[in-house]
């Protein structure tokens, strides 16, 4: 499955943070913990390459400290870039975040530095504005594409901040970075099916984090596939229609909720080394479809070349 969910307000704030980018001196990327390459949006980076960076990792509480903390290693390692795990639910980061942006562009006399903030729906973007700012500036919501235009925020300490909303890509070319997206809660619940991402996150923790599932649900013996852990989830719920039979509807959705609000544990759904394997995958994919493309082409081609000779 590939999940895209491009609504017609994040190709307008596509297009205004290309304007803007120009006077922006540092950009401050929110991740999401739990998933910090698929919630790094190629689109940002792309274009704001030459900039400084700070990577701030949000949402360190519901993820996997070991696992951030070898993301933050793998970011530092790009030019010019810094990394801060964060919990803003229940920590005040400002210091730390001011430092670092006073030490990737440092300020200019009688100028302020812009510091454009940037990042994916529901990462925390609104929450990290509000806390530095020291004040309730932007609306905040669990749940994706709260904010849908851009404004600056004086911060009255030599820095400037510019809010931009949300905004995916056009194109999620990792099927496997769609599902990370969508059961983490980055985009909206109406272009994705519960279930689908229940079978994802299902796979996934059996895999990953046996041991938590066992916990969580009391298991004796673990169940082997997917289906079978959610219909004995669905049965414990007592998510049951006619005849006994298991709800896989409402079950996953009771699934994946508790797994956003943090009851499975903290997760890391990737690491730096799983994503290289599956990009190299997702390279040759890529190189196999448009050499399938370029095949169709040709011969579209040799055949109005025959049909044109046919007529003369």
């Amino acid at each position: 499955m590939s999940i895209q969910w491009y609504p017609g307000h994040m190709r307008k704030a596509s297009n205004e943070m290309i304007d803007a980018l120009p006077l922006v001196n540092v950009v401050i990327e929110v991740l999401d913990a739990r998933i910090p390459f698929s919630s790094s949006n190629p689109f940002i980076h792309e274009l704001s390459s030459d900039k400084p960076h700070i990577k701030l990792l949000n949402k360190t509480d519901l993820a996997d400290a070991s696992i951030t903390k070898q993301w933050q290693d793998y970011f530092e390692q790009q030019k010019n870039t810094k990394t801060l795990g964060l919990d803003l639910k229940n920590q005040d980061p400002s210091k730390q975040i001011i430092d670092l942006i006073n030490k990737l562009s440092p300020q200019r006399e009688g100028r302020n530095t812009l510091a454009m903030v940037t990042g994916i729906p529901n990462v925390g973007k609104s929450s990290l504005i509000n806390c530095l700012a020291g004040k309730h500036i932007t609306k905040t919501g669990d749940e994706p594409a709260v904010t849908k235009g851009q404004q600056k925020i004086n911060l009255r300490n030599g820095i400037m901040l510019l809010d931009t909303p949300g905004i995916l890509w056009p194109k999620i070319e990792n099927p496997l970075g769609s599902y990370r997206l969508g059961t983490t809660g980055a985009i909206k619940d109406t272009a994705v099916s519960y279930e689908d991402l229940a079978f994802f996150a299902a796979e996934f923790l059996l895999k990953a984090y046996p041991k938590r599932l066992k916990e969580r649900f009391k298991f004796e013996q673990l169940p082997t596939t997917e289906m079978a852990l959610l219909e004995i989830i669905g049965s414990q719920r007592g998510c049951l229609r006619a005849g006994g039979r298991v709800d896989l509807e409402r079950v996953s959705t009771i699934f994946i909720n508790e797994l956003r609000a943090g009851l499975f544990g903290p997760l890391g759904f990737e690491t730096p080394e799983t994503i290289d394997v599956e990009m190299q995958h997702v390279a040759i994919l890529k190189a196999e479809k448009e050499a399938r493309e370029k095949l169709r082409l040709e011969k579209a081609a040799a055949r109005r070349k025959r049909a044109k000779a046919n007529r003369r």
